[in-house]
């Protein structure tokens, strides 16, 4: 991906999944933009986290030429006994020492975009998008943080016909979301856990900002699909699933989308030096999917696994 140079809002991505079939009806590009106001233990995307780019570490790739050190402006890579460290309080990401690096031991992991770089790519697929209804997906991280690159690459979409979705946290500013209500056909919705204490604990924000949002789209009548990360020790008990079909049914609402834990971003922490508070959960089992997901349906929703 290559930023382009216009004038415009720019904003940060760090990847763009092309054939998605889990973020929305059809086949989709999905765009992962940077940055995330929630700190869930399960994130499977530790590198959404922050806004701006940053260096993910591969130290089994490293052949210790040293050529990182020497180019770093700010001195924060040196050797010592146990190998090549980086001190990221030093770092300023200005990833030179990715550009030097001959075995992809650093890389950076985050593109800055122009509008109209974001479109080209998006644009590839629109034989796809036609052929299957399908369209464009922004996702995160959490794509309202950049909300004037959000809502221009939104804008740009729909004037192309590309049908569009916004699978957000609903951690954001009600004007935000104002913005976006013309140009979204699809709003995917993240509801983590009811319980606010447990909410707070284990996202490190409430969840009455979130929950008023939801109110608020479907008050509206906009396109509204809740989408409910399942995991295990957190939000799985029968009494959670209830208080969190009763929320959806009262807004009005009748679709949910059930998304198990899965294992697969892990190793994903130590390549940014990011505690990981997932290490020990293990995935629901096929027995505890149905259980959720019949209680959903007994509350009167169309509950699907996946996306």
């Amino acid at each position: 991906m290559i930023a382009g140079v216009t004038h415009g809002p720019v904003g940060t991505i760090f990847r763009i999944a092309r054939y998605a079939i889990h973020d929305g009806p059809g086949i989709r590009t999905t765009v992962f933009f940077k940055g995330c106001p929630l700190r869930c233990w399960w994130c499977h995307s530790p590198e959404s986290q922050e806004v701006g780019p940053e260096i993910a570490l591969k130290p089994d790739r490293c052949a210790a030429c040293e050529a990182c050190i020497a180019l770093c402006p700010e001195n924060a890579i040196r050797r010592d006994a146990s190998g090549i460290l980086t001190d990221r309080h030093l770092c300023r990401r200005c990833g030179l020492c990715a550009e030097a690096c001959p075995t992809l031991a650093r890389q950076v992991s985050g593109v800055t975009l122009t509008v109209d770089a974001l479109m080209a790519e998006i644009e590839k697929d629109v034989l796809f998008f036609d052929q299957s209804g399908g369209g464009v997906t922004f996702s995160g991280g959490e794509p309202l943080m950049q909300i004037d690159f959000l809502e221009a690459a939104l804008r740009r979409s729909k004037a192309s016909r590309i049908r569009t979705a916004v699978d957000t946290c609903g951690y954001a500013p009600r004007e935000s979301l104002v913005r976006l209500v013309d140009s979204t056909d699809l709003f995917l919705f993240d509801v983590k856990v009811i319980d606010e204490g447990v909410h707070e604990r284990v996202t490190g924000r409430s969840n009455s900002l979130i929950l008023d949002n939801l109110r608020f789209l479907a008050g509206l009548g906009a396109p509204v699909r809740v989408r409910f990360p399942l995991v295990p020790g957190v939000n799985d008990s029968d009494a959670s699933v209830e208080a969190l079909a009763r929320t959806v049914v009262g807004a009005g609402l009748g679709q949910i989308d059930v998304l198990p834990y899965h294992r697969a971003g892990l190793a994903k922490y130590d390549r940014f030096d990011r505690d990981c508070r997932c290490s020990d959960i293990a995935p629901p089992s096929a027995s505890d999917i149905e259980r959720v997901t019949s209680i959903l349906a007994r509350a009167g929703l169309e509950a699907r696994v996946g996306g």
